[in-house]
């Protein structure tokens, strides 16, 4: 993300202007806009003119729009992120009030205005414009006949790519066919490598399946290597790492990052840091149930007591409509970060941050036990069965 301008009072209030370069940083601006902000982008609008005969016609013009978001719309595939509000500002084709979709996209300039920037939303400007956070690991997850490429960024699981090839099952008299379709499915996913990796970046290539399929494909793209004198593959084959995984599903992605000779390849990216992290929460709770808990409630209590050392929460939470309780969020942030805790902002969009949600979205490891909510939860439990 491009930082071209920030104008941000002592107060909280001002606008910033971005430019995203790159699918991330969609994402980013997804998590930045609220409900409420005004944007001001150039976009494009059909406008009707009256001849002087009384007939009419259309034409569509390009103009510079100033909308309070109403609603906001983040397509994945096409990387648009589609904003729905009322014009606020002066404009010679659209009225005040009237209705307009923004379309943000890569390379257009944006400005958004806020009545209050919270730390959340600065911390993550910060992020967005710092250019090392960048996608530092790619995986492979495949079995005979299909495979997902993937990049593992510092905020979300992105599928670059989807290859489905069948194989013809290999039977006696059909083991040249079933040779042929295996070498087709391994051309198409090593191309596919070549076109959505880069090795200039990325630190760790996670090739995983079930059986020997991601070895027999590691040897034949290598062969293919030497053959062509693929120098981009040649120099880099120290960064894959075969491990296994149960199919070649997207899910199963999340024990690949579970692995530990995994987790020791990628131990410098965020993205190994958030899945450790989940891992340490859930040992904790299993063996040490009264120093983890989750949900709102009970997390809350914890923090008013000064005793979190790790917060765990999803950034979904700081996209909630209403306005109060994404502050409400925002103050338990900032308060475990003033008592001397750590926080760690989980994607919704990667694998960890979708395991997370599952635990209501926040949950906390503590310094010290407390048994007291514990019993507060065994109290609820009984209530509900009564």
């Amino acid at each position: 993300m491009k930082l071209v301008s920030r104008i941000v009072d002592k107060g909280g209030s001002g606008s910033i202007v971005l430019i995203p370069e790159d699918p991330e940083d969609m994402w980013h601006a997804y998590n930045l806009i609220s409900e409420g902000d005004n944007v001001k982008c150039t976009t494009i609008r059909k406008v009707q003119n009256e001849t002087a005969t009384g007939s009419s016609s259309s034409n569509r013009v390009r103009t510079t729009l100033t909308i309070a978001v109403e609603n906001i719309d983040f397509d994945t595939q096409a990387c648009v992120l589609r904003l729905k509000g009322r014009n606020v500002e002066e404009n010679p084709y659209v009225k005040m009030g009237a209705y307009h979709t923004l379309d943000l996209a890569l390379n257009r300039k944006f400005t958004l205005t806020k009545q209050e920037w919270d730390t959340i939303s600065l911390e993550r400007i910060d992020m967005a414009c710092d250019v090392t956070q960048s996608a530092d690991v790619a995986a492979v997850i495949m079995q005979d006949g299909l495979a997902h490429v993937c990049l593992i960024t510092s905020s979300m699981t992105l599928v670059r790519s989807k290859i489905e090839v069948s194989i013809p099952r290999k039977r006696k008299g059909n083991v040249q066919q079933h040779e042929k379709g295996l070498a087709k499915f391994y051309d198409a996913v090593m191309q596919s490598i070549l076109r959505h990796v880069n090795f200039d970046v990325v630190k760790c290539v996670l090739l995983a399946s079930p059986g020997f399929v991601k070895d027999q494909f590691f040897e034949y793209m290598i062969q293919q290597a030497v053959k062509t004198d693929n120098k981009a593959l040649l120099d880099n084959r120290g960064k894959f790492v075969l491990v296994h995984a149960s199919s070649g599903f997207k899910h199963s992605l999340k024990e690949v990052l579970q692995d530990p000779a995994v987790a020791a390849k990628m131990s410098d990216t965020k993205a190994a840091g958030e899945v450790k992290i989940l891992e340490q929460f859930y040992t904790t709770l299993q063996c040490e149930p009264a120093k983890a808990f989750y949900g709102k409630k009970h997390v809350t209590r914890a923090i008013e007591a000064e005793c979190v050392q790790t917060l765990l929460i999803s950034d979904n939470l700081f996209r909630c409509q209403d306005f109060n309780q994404r502050k409400e969020y925002v103050r338990l942030v900032d308060a475990v970060r003033e008592s001397g805790g750590e926080v760690k902002i989980f994607s919704s969009m990667h694998i960890s941050g979708e395991q997370l949600a599952q635990l209501t979205g926040i949950a906390a490891i503590l310094r010290f036990a407390m048994p007291e909510l514990e019993d507060d939860s065994d109290e609820e439990d009984q209530m509900e069965s009564d």
